[in-house]
């Protein structure tokens, strides 16, 4: 029965996926179309602009064109349903794969391929990883593929972006295999501690995902190469010089032919940081604002914004461990009669913890959202002082707005914002440039 089920809707998601293959919609013009949405500005406008920061602000957003505006509210608040249509879609998988005993027949196959529980449990985070991609493809199609073309912000036709999707499952299925197989290890030899000792290794690969992400797993999907010698690369390694950044190089790739947007990092582990930036910043920017978004992402680095990331979501990792413990039990007791799972220790209850894990995480959103949005700010602020370029960051400002709503209301930018919104960090490159007399 199982093995019907999960064939029916593993064939309907892949029939939906060939259909919207088929039909998939290519917005080459989206560059030109999001270029015109803003109104251009000399340096002669930008010095006649009032020393009232606020005022400052007003005029800045007054350049974006009220379509445009329109537009990018729709495109984010749009987003807000997301992370509640992912709980539900979530849950319905998960309630899928136990309520049709699917998740116990992968169990038991794995334990009948080898006796070793490590191995039990790897086989079966491989099937569970690979079969619940599948199942959610189609969601996922919709938003990262179709909704990003319906909002002129991606480039790349549907069949590569899906062999980019098959890359990135490749490499989840890996990851989640060694995670969940360490995490279960400890689950069955700490059977009433195990929620703290597993976060700390769920924390451990988290950390091992982050330090290995720039420089194994992101060539994989684009390539980096040396920028070409400039004015503007010269600039960008003397502020890395002078706040102590540990570079010798700044690397270009090719994320045009995936997105519209502009992005950098400063990242990298053990001799490997780097400075990355896309070529749309190239292409989009001028030097001011590529050394703008450069000193924001520096900023990261010399706050040590990873390492404070990492102390706050492994102390949330750890209370969602704790609660996924607490209600693990109760919740398998009280409707868990048919599902075939033994208890916490068994693989075949994954479902249910990721359930949970999820159920979790929807509720604690505006803590991690906050949680970054500090950190963003911290890092905005750094910028305009290291850089001095705070029309630079405000044009920036600008761009972002392309698919960030511009002016949200307070409680809405706590909740739903994991960056300041474009208004706020225009405002706050307005205050500094008023503060020093510019």
């Amino acid at each position: 029965m199982n093995k019907k089920a999960v064939s029916i809707v593993v064939a309907v998601a892949i029939v939906l996926i060939g259909i919207i293959g088929a039909i998939a919609p290519v917005h080459e013009g989206g560059k030109a179309n999001l270029a015109a949405a803003i109104a251009p500005a000399d340096d002669a406008w930008r010095a006649a602009l009032p020393r009232d920061p606020e005022a400052a602000t007003m005029a800045y957003m007054a350049r974006i064109s009220p379509a445009a505006r329109a537009r990018s509210d729709a495109y984010f608040e749009g987003k807000y349903w997301f992370s509640l249509w992912n709980l539900l879609i979530t849950a319905g998988m998960m309630w899928f794969l136990l309520a049709t005993g699917c998740s116990n027949a992968m169990r038991n196959w794995a334990e009948r391929v080898t006796r070793f529980e490590a191995l039990q449990t790897m086989l079966y985070a491989v099937g569970f990883t690979v079969l619940t991609a599948f199942i959610s493809m189609p969601f996922t199609v919709y938003t990262d593929f179709y909704r990003e073309h319906q909002y002129g912000l991606a480039t790349q036709t549907f069949w590569p972006w899906f062999g980019e999707q098959m890359i990135g499952l490749g490499v989840s299925t890996v990851l989640n295999a060694l995670a969940l197989t360490a995490i279960y290890a400890v689950v069955r030899r700490a059977t009433r501690t195990w929620w703290l000792w597993g976060s700390l290794v769920g924390l451990a690969f988290l950390v091992f995902a982050i330090a290995i992400g720039p420089v194994f797993i992101d060539p994989l999907f684009n390539k980096y190469q040396p920028l070409a010698d400039s004015p503007v690369k010269q600039r960008i390694l003397s502020l890395a010089r002078a706040n102590g950044v540990p570079v010798t190089d700044v690397y270009e790739f090719d994320a045009s032919k995936q997105t519209t947007r502009i992005s950098a990092n400063v990242s990298g582990f053990a001799g490997t940081t780097a400075i990355r930036l896309n070529d749309n910043l190239m292409k989009r920017c001028t030097p001011a604002e590529i050394l703008a978004v450069l000193g924001h992402e520096m900023g990261h680095y010399v706050l040590n914004h990873i390492s404070k990331a990492i102390v706050t979501f492994g102390v949330l990792i750890v209370v969602g461990f704790a609660f996924v413990s607490w209600s693990f039990g109760w919740v398998l007791r009280r409707w868990g009669a048919g599902w075939g799972v033994r208890d916490v220790s068994d693989v075949a209850g994954l479902p249910l913890a990721a359930t949970l894990f999820v159920l979790y995480s929807f509720v604690i959103t505006p803590i991690v959202n906050t949680a970054i949005r500090v950190n963003e700010i911290e890092a905005d602020l750094f910028s305009v002082n290291a850089t001095r370029e705070a029309d630079g960051f405000a044009e920036v400002g600008l761009k972002l707005s392309e698919y960030r709503k511009v002016d949200p209301g307070p409680i809405e930018e706590i909740i739903f914002y994991d960056h300041p919104s474009p208004r706020n960090r225009i405002f706050a490159a307005m205050r500094w440039k008023a503060e020093q007399g510019k």
